[in-house]
């Protein structure tokens, strides 16, 4: 018995099995789908499917810098003990090298559901990022070690600037996590459910009618300072902002990648 390609397709999807394994299943099998299922589930390859409800807020975060070429990769899995195995570290490398490439990480998928079955979790891809430094401009970067991995990642791209300073922003951004860079960063609808949020807060603590608005804006303020790289405290000494910790170095760009 024959088969198609939408037939290794259609026993992938039921199973959760490799391509390469559905192929073979088919194979072995002459063709016929129910055979290859039980194929697949005596070779214990069909059980992948199952975990796809599974929490997989394990992995790492693969890092590579390459000139004024940084790219960032989050491989997710179930457990620190798969996270920390060669074959996960190997794969988060394959996948970093291809960004910073500039590939798509799609292009990986078949080596991601073998990853699936010889590993037996629920493997995936997260974040990605890719920082393409303009010339002149510095890649910095900072890598949080945990377990033999990196687990929190940061890139940033810094203009007019040291190689120190750079690095010193990516440390701070690992540890501050700020989610824009500058307060016009920050989408409207974001901004205005905050205010709505302080004012209920400034109201529910009684204070006069004719205060609320300077008491929220002020408040928002300290919204900003949390949330806004360029406004926060710097981490390493918080009387200065990150503003004044740049001086007349401008940052461009900036992206974090944290397992959890």
């Amino acid at each position: 018995m024959s088969f198609t390609a939408q037939d290794v397709k259609a026993l992938r999807d039921s199973t959760g099995a490799g391509m390469m394994d559905c192929k073979k299943a088919l194979e072995e099998t002459g063709g016929d789908i129910d055979a290859a299922k039980q194929y697949l589930r005596e070779k214990g390859l069909a059980a992948s499917a199952k975990r796809d409800d599974r929490e997989n807020n394990q992995g790492l975060v693969a890092m590579t810098i390459d000139g004024n070429v940084g790219a960032l990769v989050q491989l997710k899995c179930e457990t620190d003990f798969v996270a920390g195995s060669d074959m996960f570290k190997a794969e988060g490398a394959a996948l970093v090298q291809l960004v910073a490439k500039g590939g798509d990480v799609a292009d990986r998928t078949p080596e991601l559901e073998e990853l699936k079955i010889s590993l037996k979790e629920k493997i995936e891809i997260g974040a990605v990022a890719r920082i393409e430094a303009a010339a002149g401009n510095i890649v910095g970067h900072y890598e949080h070690m945990q377990g033999g991995r990196c687990v929190n990642g940061v890139l940033v791209e810094l203009a007019g600037g040291t190689d120190e300073l750079a690095h010193d922003i990516a440390v701070h951004i690992a540890f501050a996590r700020p989610q824009y860079l500058r307060r016009d960063d920050v989408p409207a609808d974001v901004v205005e459910a905050e205010r709505q949020t302080l004012e209920t807060i400034t109201r529910n603590e009684g204070k006069p009618d004719a205060a609320v608005p300077k008491i929220v804006e002020g408040r928002l303020n300290g919204f900003f300072k949390d949330v806004c790289l360029l406004e926060q405290p710097y981490a390493k000494d918080d009387k200065l902002s990150i503003t004044q910790v740049l001086g007349g170095a401008e940052i461009v760009a900036f992206h974090q990648v944290v397992v959890g």
